[in-house]
């Protein structure tokens, strides 16, 4: 077998399935960062300051050997990933909602369909040839027998 090159190994490893799921959900959850980053500042963190005065902690410093250490900003970063969190939370919760109700009217149709099945009448048999026949059938398409319910004057 004849050894294969860089570029043609680069061409199998980006043809594969699961790297172009990879990059699609790369791309897919960076866009979605933006979306949600967007919710928290211009719609969550306004609504907390206008309840509470205001969303970031600030003056909760220490200087320690020139270096100033910002305990206010931990605490706002903290306070701005659970907030972050709550809304993809929130979001992936109505997500999965929508899906077990879409789950649950698929399940609901199926049983539908399958309790008409199975209340559908035992196909009708003709009583000669064995074979099915339709159940307003007045004559065997099989053998031609005349079955019940034929009626033909000229017979």
């Amino acid at each position: 077998m004849p050894k294969k090159s860089l570029a043609q190994e680069f061409i199998e490893f980006i043809n594969r399935g699961n790297v172009v799921d990879l990059a699609v959900g790369v791309i897919i959850g960076g866009a979605f960062t933006g979306v949600v980053n967007a919710l928290v500042s211009n719609i969550i963190q306004p609504l907390i300051a206008a309840v509470g005065g205001n969303a970031e902690v600030k003056g909760l410093s220490v200087i320690v050997g020139g270096q100033t250490i910002d305990f206010g900003g931990f605490i706002s970063a903290v306070i701005s990933f659970l907030i972050t969190a709550l809304a993809v939370f929130a979001i992936v919760k109505g997500v999965n909602t929508l899906n077990d109700l879409k789950d649950l009217a698929a399940r609901k149709a199926g049983l539908a369909k399958q309790a008409a099945e199975g209340n559908a009448p035992e196909p009708r048999i003709c009583p000669y040839c064995r074979q099915e026949i339709a159940d307003d059938a007045t004559r065997c398409p099989h053998c031609t027998a005349k079955l019940a319910g034929y009626e033909n004057p000229l017979d």
